[in-house]
C-alpha cells in the first residue's frame, strides 16, 4: 500500500472524529473551523499526492544512460613463461602435394603394403637420411604410397642405391586406387616392364617391356623417373627417356615406390629421396 492511500484514510478518519466531537458539543464556530481545517488537510493531501513517485513495489528499469567516457580496460599480459604443466607442442607441418621426401625421419604420410611375400621377410626403416628396403626372402614385393593426395597428371623421381643381391627391381607407381595402379619396374639386370595392375583380377597386365641401355647395374646408384600425363605413361632412367606407352584405364590415384626381390636374396636398396612434382 502506498503512502498517498494511507494518508488519505488517515485524513478521512480524523475528520470524522472531529466532526463527531463538534456535533456533540453543538458549537457552530467549531464546525466552521473544523470545516476549514478539513479543506486545508484536503489541499495538503492533494499536494502530497502530486509529488509522490510511482509505487515502490513496481519494478523499475535500470539506469541505461551511457557513461560520458568509456572505461579504460587494462591489457592482459601473456605469461612470461609457459606453465610447466601445459607444455606446448610445435604444430605439425601440412602435407604438400609437390615436394621432396629426403627421409631424415620415418615419414608420417607414407604407408607401406606387402603385395607378395612373407611379413617376416622384410624390414623397412630410415637410417642416415635414407629409406632402407631390407628384403630377406623370395618374391617379397613391398610398396610404399604417399597418402594425402590423389593425382591425375604427375611426375615422380627417385634415387636408389643397390647394396645387396643384384636380382631385384626398383619400381615407381602412379594412379593407385581401388581399381589398381600403373607401375614401372626396372630390374638391376637392366630389364624393365610397364604394367597395369588390375585389383579385381589380381593380375599384372603387361603394357611394354624391354632393356635399359644406360642403367648402372650391380652395386651402384641410379635415378628413376615416371611421368603419368593424360593417357601417356613415360619411364626414364638417369635422365634419359626409356619408353612411353598409352593407356586410359586409370585416370587418378596415389603415387609411390616399391622394391622387390625375386628368387635370391638378401636385397638391400637405399632410397635417397623421392620427389613428387607436376609433369
Amino acid at each position: 500500500m502506498n503512502q498517498t492511500y494511507v494518508f488519505r484514510i488517515f485524513t478521512v478518519a480524523l475528520l470524522s472524529l472531529l466532526l463527531a466531537a463538534c456535533g456533540a458539543s453543538g458549537g457552530n464556530q467549531q464546525a466552521t473551523d473544523l470545516a476549514s481545517t478539513a479543506q486545508s488537510l484536503a489541499a495538503t493531501q492533494q499536494a502530497l499526492a502530486s509529488e509522490v513517485a510511482a509505487p515502490t513495489d513496481s519494478p523499475q528499469p535500470a539506469d541505461t544512460e551511457a557513461p560520458t567516457e568509456a572505461p579504460t580496460a587494462e591489457p592482459v599480459q601473456a605469461p612470461s613463461e609457459t606453465p610447466t604443466d601445459a607444455p606446448t607442442q610445435p604444430s605439425a607441418p601440412e602435407a604438400e602435394p609437390y615436394y621432396t621426401e629426403e627421409f631424415s625421419a620415418p615419414p608420417d604420410d607414407w604407408t607401406y603394403s606387402l603385395v607378395r611375400g612373407d611379413a617376416g621377410d622384410f624390414d623397412l626403416y630410415t637410417d642416415h637420411d635414407v629409406l632402407v628396403f631390407d628384403l630377406n626372402g623370395e618374391n617379397v614385393w613391398l610398396y610404399l604410397t604417399y597418402d594425402p593426395y590423389i593425382y591425375t597428371d604427375v611426375r615422380v623421381d627417385a634415387r636408389a642405391e643397390n647394396l645387396g643381391n643384384n636380382n631385384n627391381a626398383v619400381t615407381l607407381i602412379c594412379r593407385a586406387n581401388d581399381r589398381g595402379w600403373y607401375e614401372f619396374n626396372v630390374q638391376n639386370s637392366g630389364l624393365y616392364q610397364i604394367y597395369r595392375y588390375d585389383t579385381a583380377r589380381d593380375e599384372f597386365i603387361l603394357l611394354y617391356n624391354g632393356g635399359v641401355q644406360n642403367l648402372r647395374v650391380g652395386k651402384d646408384t641410379n635415378d628413376y623417373t615416371i611421368i603419368c600425363e593424360g593417357d601417356r605413361l613415360t619411364l626414364g632412367v638417369n635422365g634419359v627417356e626409356v619408353r612411353t606407352v598409352e593407356n586410359s584405364y586409370l585416370s587418378e590415384g596415389q603415387v609411390g615406390i616399391s622394391v622387390a626381390s625375386f628368387d635370391s636374396w638378401p636385397v638391400l636398396v637405399e632410397i635417397d629421396y623421392i620427389t613428387i612434382s607436376q609433369p
